[in-house]
């Protein structure tokens, strides 16, 4: 599958993965401030996702395999791979599917264990929304605002849609095979998967998707070179809510 990219800079390769319903284009700003350190960019749309294709396949392995491809099309080794939610999932799988490829590997507020279904009212709200077949920005927000009552959630949600003609907006994403396979979004990393490469985990101070210390053995048992840093004053989307102190900690580690 060929997957959308935006390349920024010239360097050292360091791959970004965003998290679940999000897209490269998330990781702008912070992609052009890493690049500015000596680092070539790549801002990948996973497949389903931006501006990549869509497919009725969506399990981490093919996921994996997705990146795979893409390194070896970009010809990248020695890489910095770092992955936000279900980007991290995809990154915890691929650097202990392909280790020999990583340099480093950062992985934002996720963990290799199973999380249960939790996006139930999003993806309710989106279907609302390609259903409706919306003709303005203002109409969408307002659907969206009916299940996801936080407001950064919401602008979120709405960098998916693409307008198609003058007067119709469409999802970029495939809502379809989400809500079919939402199981395989919270899957945990097999119990025999490890890398001992570099590791950090970043965790905002006010998310629950790590939770320390319970879940601290279970990174080392799969990670045994981890660093955990927690952020403070964020949450979730940790590298928008406290920007300056997520990049100073991957700067740190790198």
């Amino acid at each position: 599958m060929k997957l959308h990219t935006n390349i920024i800079g010239e360097g050292k390769p360091f791959i970004i993965l965003h998290g679940f319903l999000g897209m490269g284009d998330n990781w702008k700003t912070l992609g052009k401030m890493f690049s500015e350190k000596g680092y070539e960019v790549h801002l990948v749309d996973q497949r389903n996702h931006g501006k990549s294709p869509h497919s009725d396949d969506f399990t981490y392995e093919v996921l994996v395999e997705d990146l795979k491809e893409y390194i070896e099309t970009h010809n990248l080794d020695e890489i910095v791979l770092m992955g936000h939610s279900m980007g991290g999932k995809t990154a915890m799988l691929f650097a202990t599917t392909y280790p020999d490829l990583l340099k480093k590997l950062i992985i934002v507020d996720i963990a290799p264990k199973y999380y249960k279904p939790h996006h139930q009212d999003i993806l309710a709200g989106l279907s609302l929304l390609e259903e409706s077949n919306v003709s303005s920005r203002q109409e969408a927000a307002k659907i969206i605002s009916e299940y996801v009552p936080d407001k950064p959630t919401q602008l979120f949600l709405l960098k998916n849609l693409d307008r198609e003609g003058k007067d119709k907006y469409v999802l970029k994403v495939n809502l379809k095979i989400f809500k079919e396979k939402i199981d395989n979004i919270g899957a945990a990393l097999d119990d025999d998967k490890t890398y001992d490469g570099e590791t950090l985990f970043i965790k905002g101070e006010k998310s629950n998707y790590i939770k320390l210390p319970e879940d601290e053995k279970l990174l080392q048992t799969h990670f045994p070179g981890a660093e955990i840093e927690v952020i403070s004053n964020a949450g979730h989307w940790v590298h928008a809510e406290n920007q300056k102190d997520f990049y100073d900690a991957v700067i740190r580690f790198l």
